[in-house]
């Protein structure tokens, strides 16, 4: 029996290629969204990372904005779920319908069944309906009466939720949070550029109109599997079991990262270390997106919940950091 031919790797110049084309969907996503270029780039790192990104913010500084316009970069298609108390997951996967032409059941897909997904305010949504929505990002399948459904390729969820003292939110469980690779808020501008949008207030509406598809669904995969590629040295990837080890054994964390948290880390670093130009990962990769993949997977003691728990989860993900030996 023949041996089964291997994919060939991507030549230097391939990657070069898929590099640039990369800083200039950043740049352009930039040019709507000021002030949050790493907010930019944490996103596009989940994206080629194959995982979900959680952002966690007031209204109004833009969570929406990110996602379509990623969505319109990438030139892939977009959708936006508003959750509410009485969306039911039927809304947002689809159902069946009966077609009485025909005497039979079709199946109607819902909004979850887009390349760029917003789950707009997910904690807003009953239990029942974030599951839903949570299992098929894990999935990456719509399970609908026996009959199974395939979401798109590329598939990323820019989920949003306020903090969890504001009126009819709810948090979400700490099994669903984990199914998020990363978790960030965009917070408030700087000075200059809020002034610079106040002063001309239709620029970000203008910038985002102009802004046109450096991507399409090819290669994004590519750039996917480039990413699979990057090299992780034992060194590295024993630094990233130290941090994440350290999270289990704080006395001040009563649960801490899990397994698949730790795949995470290891999965989205590789895509930071190629956005910023390297084929190989650095502790300054690792270091550099610990508050990110580390601060929504551990529970902390001494908090209420909100934005108090969130604060000393980043300041015990910060000690840790501080803390753990840094591989030579």
């Amino acid at each position: 029996m023949a041996a089964t031919p291997l994919r060939p790797v991507s030549s230097d110049l391939d990657i070069n290629a898929q590099r640039a084309r990369v800083k200039t969907g950043i740049d352009a996503v930039a040019t709507v969204l000021k002030g949050n270029r790493t907010a930019i780039e944490l996103a596009f790192a989940a994206l080629f990372a194959r995982g979900h990104v959680l952002l966690e913010d007031v209204p109004g500084v833009g969570k929406t904005t990110l996602a379509r316009a990623i969505a319109r970069v990438l030139g892939c298609s977009f959708s936006r779920i508003q959750f509410t108390s009485d969306l039911l997951p039927s809304d947002v996967l689809g159902v069946q319908i009966l077609d009485q032409q025909r005497g039979s059941f079709a199946f109607k897909r819902g909004p979850v069944f887009a390349n760029v997904v917003l789950a707009d305010e997910i904690n807003r949504a009953s239990p029942k309906t974030q599951s839903a929505m949570l299992e098929a990002m894990a999935d990456r399948q719509v399970t609908i009466d026996d009959e199974t459904h395939l979401l798109a390729a590329p598939f990323i969820v820019l989920a949003t939720q306020n903090p969890t003292e504001h009126h009819g939110a709810y948090p979400l469980p700490e099994s669903q949070l984990d199914r998020f690779m990363v978790c960030t808020g965009l917070g408030y501008p700087p000075h200059t550029d809020e002034r610079a949008l106040l002063m001309a207030p239709r620029a970000a509406g203008n910038a985002f109109d102009a802004l046109n598809p450096h991507f399409d669904v090819t290669h994004v995969n590519e750039v996917c599997e480039t990413v699979d590629n990057v090299t992780l040295s034992t060194a590295i990837a024993d630094y990233i079991l130290a941090l994440v080890q350290a999270t289990r054994a704080h006395p001040d964390i009563i649960l801490g990262c899990s397994p698949r948290g730790a795949l995470a880390y290891a999965a989205v670093v590789r895509a930071w270390a190629f956005i910023r130009g390297r084929d190989y990962v650095i502790p300054d990769d690792v270091k550099a997106l610990a508050k990110a993949v580390l601060s929504h997977r551990i529970m902390v003691t001494g908090t209420r919940g909100g934005d108090a728990t969130r604060h000393h989860a980043l300041s015990l993900i910060d000690q840790l950091v501080s803390q753990v030996p840094v591989p030579r």
